[in-house]
């Protein structure tokens, strides 16, 4: 990965960004595939200190939050609960705060889908806004309680309740075993304040983006994450190019410049360039080196 020029770094990365795996970008740049991805690891830990360095003091009216499923390792059902590792495989939910005017991804969160990492997305999002906009939520119970503490009881919040049909299961056609079900009623109720306006819209649409955007959130496929540091790492750089280099369609430009926190369109460039430079530089270590580190041991036999 070092010694990788930087328009092959830049031709690997924007080839993950456009949703191919790993294997398919080795076979496409002709990279070795540990060094893909080792680069897509070392670029993704750098996106995720961007985005909290550039993500912060942002002023937005309302905003929507949803949890993305995926997994890691196994799929649920064959993790063994006693397992050390068992926090790090399996179910992993990607929590995600969208600003409703911008589009820009304010905060987000990839763990368990409980009510820690709840209390901790809502956490980290309230040091990222200032003020009270107004939240709209799904009915997950953990975001009442978690908003509630950080934003306060006059915080205007709303929960989108959706019903689904359950008549597609036992389903043999795989069109309709595969579709998602179909929702047959939606409930808006109000859990503090006036909200005026109660949607999860265009979090939900943003959720598809990260589908077709990552090939490790493709359902039906084997290009899930294999390590947990991995998929975050994953998250982290889809969510530094949606904000810094997708222009929006609807925006007419990034979401990050509708927010006010980038005044033009990065390139895949400046995105490699600012997220390897927030990382630390490894000492090389040269000859005079590994001569220091030898120690010599007396020998000889005793009498």
């Amino acid at each position: 990965m070092n010694v990788l020029s930087r328009e092959k770094q830049i031709e690997v990365i924007a080839a993950l960004c456009d949703g191919l795996g790993i294997r398919a970008v080795s076979r496409i740049t002709g990279v070795n595939r540990g060094t893909v991805a080792a680069l897509a690891l070392k670029v993704g830990a750098g996106c995720a200190e961007l985005h909290d360095r550039m993500m912060v003091g942002i002023r937005t009216s309302r905003l929507e939050l949803d949890e993305l499923w995926s997994y890691v390792g196994k799929k649920q059902a064959q993790v063994d609960r006693n397992a050390l590792n068992a926090a790090a495989v399996g179910d992993q939910y990607t929590f995600i705060a969208l600003s409703a005017s911008t589009r820009a991804i304010v905060s987000y969160l990839t763990g368990k889908r409980d009510s820690g990492n709840t209390h901790d997305f809502i956490a980290d999002l309230r040091q990222r806004v200032i003020g009270s906009p107004e939240i709209s939520t799904d009915g997950f119970l953990p975001y009442q309680n978690a908003i509630r503490a950080e934003f306060g009881n006059r915080i205007a919040h709303g929960v989108v309740n959706k019903t689904y049909s359950v008549t597609h299961i036992g389903m043999k056609e795989a069109a309709r075993r595969y579709s998602p079900a179909q929702v047959v009623a939606v409930e808006y109720d109000v859990v503090s304040g006036v909200p005026a306006h109660i949607s999860t819209s265009y979090v939900e649409r943003s959720n598809l983006t990260l589908r077709m955007s990552s090939k490790r959130f493709a359902r039906l496929s084997n290009g899930f994450s294999k390590k947990m540091d991995n998929h975050c790492a994953a998250v982290s750089l889809y969510v530094a190019h949606y904000n810094l280099c997708r222009v929006h369609e609807s925006l007419r430009s990034t979401p990050a410049m509708a927010l006010g926190v980038a005044d033009r369109v990065w390139t895949i460039g400046d995105l490699v360039d600012a997220a390897l430079a927030t990382q630390p530089i490894k000492p090389t270590t040269t000859a005079p080196d590994r001569r220091k580190g030898l120690r010599v041991i007396d020998g000889g036999r005793s009498d």
